[in-house]
């Protein structure tokens, strides 16, 4: 039977979807319960974990505003996968090393970027983001020299981050990869943050945590907002989408001729929407959370080493028809870092193409939650349509 517990210690209930919750994570999750804003309760996912202001792991519904670091700096950043017409006899640890080493010369990862705009894809982002930037010229201030927006499409990032050839229950081939919004996001979001903050200082707004701080609609930055972070979120989905085609042509270059056999399935975790929930129209914010309405595909990812679900949502109200977005971290990367080794990281990647080195220490398996245990706690929330195990996987 899946877990529940609710917290009742604000202004709305907070209603959990775990037994097992770190104390500064509740704590957040007590602040945001008692935000005037919010309606009519908090929903934590399995997954819940700290995060800076808001849990990631959280589906915050406000009423006639949003907060800017509930949304995060990554925004936009989700999951996207498709099937193939391959199959796993036709996949080899020699051609997999191929694909790894071609993935890494045609994808580049962390801070990198394309040399070049990687196609016509950027042209419909040019005008939304001038407008954009027009009336608040600090973001491009906070880009920096190292991120143009136009070359850093198709591009992975750093962090949990990444791209991986799986297996499915019937040993079908998928593609797979996790990524966001890059530079330009966290430069949009970060750039808001701190408008937040100003603004809920100079109109002495009283707030549990500074970085709760929001944009009420009608105030002067709510609009800004609003056509920054929506231009940020189809940013990021023009991200996957141009990364998978890279991804396939890598592919191709090293493994039998295949096609496309799956409908690609292309969903945010971090983001804000209008949605109505309750009889009411809100902002609803999910941190760490996809969207799992009535017969919605998403994306549910483990680790480097551990499984990963397609799934289809059941339409569940209380959840705000979400769901976790993954394992959720289990310690922070310092931690991980002290406590695993090299050895570690061998076995728990056994079977994996992958990087087995110190800068990866921090995504070891043994970092995260177990995700059975989290899809256990789920199981009222979605309904497991694949399984998926990593053969090979590219971190940024």
């Amino acid at each position: 039977m899946p877990v529940r517990q609710e917290i009742r210690e604000g202004l709305v209930p907070v209603k959990v979807y775990t037994g097992e919750i770190e104390p500064q994570a509740r704590q957040q999750l007590v602040n945001i319960s008692r935000l005037p804003i919010v309606h009519p309760h908090v929903a934590a996912m399995p997954d819940v974990h700290l995060g800076i202001g808001a849990t990631v792991g959280s589906v915050i519904p406000t009423k006639k505003a949003i907060i800017p670091a509930a949304v995060g700096v990554d925004i936009g950043c989700g999951m996207m996968a498709t099937r193939l017409s391959l199959t796993a006899n036709e996949l080899d640890e020699t051609s997999l090393k191929k694909v790894f080493a071609q993935i890494g010369r045609d994808v580049p990862v962390g801070f990198g970027q394309h040399d070049e705009v990687v196609s016509g894809a950027v042209k419909p982002f040019q005008k939304g983001l001038r407008q954009i930037l027009d009336k608040h010229a600090g973001i491009q201030k906070r880009v920096g020299k190292r991120s143009d927006w136009t070359r850093q499409l198709g591009t992975l990032g750093g962090g949990n981050h990444f791209i991986e050839v799986c297996l499915d229950e019937e040993n079908r081939v998928w593609a797979m990869l996790h990524s966001g919004s890059r530079g330009i996001g966290n430069a949009i979001g970060t750039y808001f943050i701190e408008l937040a903050k100003k603004d809920s200082e100079r109109n002495q707004l009283q707030l549990p945590d500074r970085d709760l701080a929001y944009f009420p609609e009608g105030a002067q930055h709510f609009d800004d907002y609003v056509e920054a972070v929506g231009w940020a979120q189809d940013y990021a989905r023009a991200n996957r989408e141009e990364m998978m085609e890279l991804v396939l042509d890598a592919m191709r270059r090293h493994l039998p001729s295949f096609e496309v056999t799956g409908g690609a399935v292309n969903c945010h975790h971090n983001y804000v929407e209008r949605e109505k929930h309750y009889g009411e129209r809100v902002w609803l914010t999910r941190k760490g959370a996809i969207r799992a309405g009535a017969g919605e595909l998403g994306i549910i990812p483990g680790s480097m080493g551990t499984r990963s679900y397609i799934v289809r949502g059941k339409g569940s109200a209380e959840s705000f028809d979400s769901c976790a977005h993954g394992a959720g971290r289990l310690m922070s990367r310092n931690a991980a870092q002290k406590k695993f080794s090299l050895q570690d990281l061998e076995q728990q990647t056994a079977g994996v193409v992958c990087r087995k080195d110190k800068g990866v220490i921090d995504e070891i398996p043994g970092a995260y939650k177990s995700i059975d245990e989290v899809m256990a706690n789920q199981s009222d929330l979605v309904e497991v349509v694949h399984t998926l195990k990593q053969v090979l996987c590219v971190k940024g």
